[in-house]
């Protein structure tokens, strides 16, 4: 993955700083293709059957950011949709992205189910990256994201515990695990040239898996849309 910045030299870039730069146009990423490896990755533990048909096909890309962060938020389309909040307890990304794609798959969360099947896609991050050296290095560009802000060991010792933030690098590996497009907005008043008054609509800053929206008809995809706050927050777009 590289990163590209308009200020020559600059020190690397924190997850959360990289997100807001993502929104005003000065950050960009380029991800290169890499083998998938062929397998499934167990869901929903109750409904599972149902909601992982279609999801363990294999496929030789591995999940790109598409070219959405191209160009100025501004010049971008924006897209209007109803906000599903997310309860805020660290589990937000995971919460949001395990209700999108119950949502997309016809299916209700309890609110304890919700809570466990964001619990079941932070472990299956873990399991990935923190697994075996040699299961790890499939997720290369994961990797690149985590190590500018800490070491990995560091990291696999934090994604043990149900508070864990969720961002990009988890994006990317889930992303490509469950063959499910991604994509992450930000609210429209928060782009960089914002004036004016309150705007309602939302404008896309990153896009996980877009090989994956022109799959087989026997494939969901579905995209799931998040919303990124300015506090660091994931809610549901519907």
């Amino acid at each position: 993955m590289d990163l590209q910045k308009s200020t020559a030299g600059s020190q690397p870039l924190s997850a959360e700083k990289l997100m807001r730069e993502l929104a005003d146009g000065t950050a960009t990423f380029e991800l290169k293709n890499q083998r998938q490896e062929t397998g499934s990755a167990n869901f929903f533990t109750s409904v599972s059957l149902a909601f992982m048909r279609g999801r363990s096909r294999p496929d030789p890309c591995f999940a790109r950011i598409g070219s959405l962060v191209g160009a100025p938020p501004f010049a971008k389309k924006i897209e209007h949709y109803a906000i599903h909040r997310i309860k805020g307890d660290g589990r937000c990304m995971f919460r949001a992205l395990a209700l999108g794609m119950a949502f997309n798959d016809g299916f209700n969360l309890s609110p304890n189910d919700e809570r466990n099947q964001a619990d079941n896609l932070r472990t299956t991050v873990k399991d990935a990256l923190c697994s075996t050296e040699k299961n790890r290095q499939k997720y290369e560009e994961a990797l690149i994201a985590i190590t500018i802000d800490e070491s990995i060991n560091r990291y696999c010792r934090r994604i043990r515990y149900p508070d864990f933030w969720g961002g990009e690098s988890e994006l990317l590996v889930l992303s490509r695990i469950y063959q499910q497009p991604i994509i992450v907005y930000i609210p429209e008043h928060e782009t960089k040239g914002f004036s004016g008054s309150w705007r309602s609509g939302f404008v896309p800053i990153a896009q996980y898996g877009s090989e994956f929206l022109t799959a087989s008809k026997e494939v969901a995809c579905k995209p799931v849309r998040l919303l990124f706050s300015g506090s660091n927050h994931y809610d549901l777009l519907i």
